[in-house]
C-alpha cells in the first residue's frame, strides 16, 4: 500500500514562506494526481492545490498567485511553495496521492502555523 511521508510544515510569521514536500513509497501501479489538503480547527478540510500527473495544476481561490504546486514523478514526490503565507493559512497540511487504481492515499499530515 502507498505510504507518503510529509515535511517542512513549521512556524512562521506572516509574509513569510514556507515549502512542504511529500513522497511516496511503495507505488506499484503508478500515480495520477497529487495534491495537497487542509483543515484548520473548526473548519472542513479543503483542497489548497493538486496536480496531475502530466504536470497540470489546480489551485483553490484563496492560495492563487501564492503558493506553487510542482512534483517530481522519477521521485513520487509532491512539493508546495508557499509564499506571502496569512495567518488563515494556518492549518494541517495533509498530501493526498491517487494510484492508477482510483485509490486514494493520504500522508499524516504536517502543521502549518502562520503568525500575525
Amino acid at each position: 500500500q502507498v505510504q507518503l511521508v510529509e515535511s517542512g510544515g513549521g512556524l512562521v510569521q506572516a509574509g513569510g514562506s514556507l515549502r512542504l514536500s511529500c513522497t511516496a513509497s511503495r507505488v506499484i501501479f503508478g500515480l495520477n494526481a497529487m495534491g495537497w489538503y487542509r483543515q484548520a480547527p473548526g473548519k472542513e478540510r479543503e483542497l489548497v492545490a493538486d496536480i496531475t500527473n502530466s504536470g497540470s495544476p489546480k489551485y483553490a481561490d484563496s492560495v492563487q498567485g501564492r503558493f506553487t504546486i510542482s512534483r517530481d514523478n522519477a521521485k513520487n514526490t509532491v512539493y508546495l511553495q508557499m509564499n506571502m503565507l496569512k495567518p488563515e493559512d494556518t492549518a494541517v497540511y495533509s498530501c493526498n496521492a491517487v494510484n492508477r487504481l482510483n485509490r486514494s492515499y493520504w500522508g499524516q499530515g504536517t502543521q502549518v502555523t502562520v503568525s500575525s
